[in-house]
């Protein structure tokens, strides 16, 4: 099946970084390449989707938690880019439907 037509011909091209909250032991070595991928020249113009996954596990930090390790307070401020957070479980399918929403309204963005 073809993801444009599974999206609406919306662009599965837009940047999106995913997180695994359930590995705490990597949560540092994620917020490096997350800035790494957020100083790419080719990304300074793009809306950048940043979801925090696995939010439906009991071991997982809070969604405060993370943000405040990752300082996403700083990092959207001082950004180039527009930059969005979710929290969603891909397993359970919580926040989908606002990754979606998201995808579909910043798909001009890409095109």
């Amino acid at each position: 099946m073809d993801s444009h037509a599974d999206l609406g011909e919306a662009p599965v091209t837009l940047p999106t970084f995913v997180v695994d909250c359930a590995n705490i032991v990597q949560i540092s070595s994620s917020c490096v390449q997350l800035l790494s991928v957020l100083s790419a020249e080719p990304l300074h113009s793009a809306a950048v989707l940043i979801l925090f996954n696995k939010s439906d596990l009991p071991c997982t930090m809070s969604l405060v938690e993370l943000k405040s390790l990752f300082r996403m307070d700083d990092i959207i401020r001082t950004a180039p880019q527009s930059i969005t957070t979710l929290e969603i479980s891909a397993r359970s399918g919580q926040g989908l439907q606002d990754v979606l929403s998201w995808l579909f309204s910043n798909r001009s963005h890409d095109t």
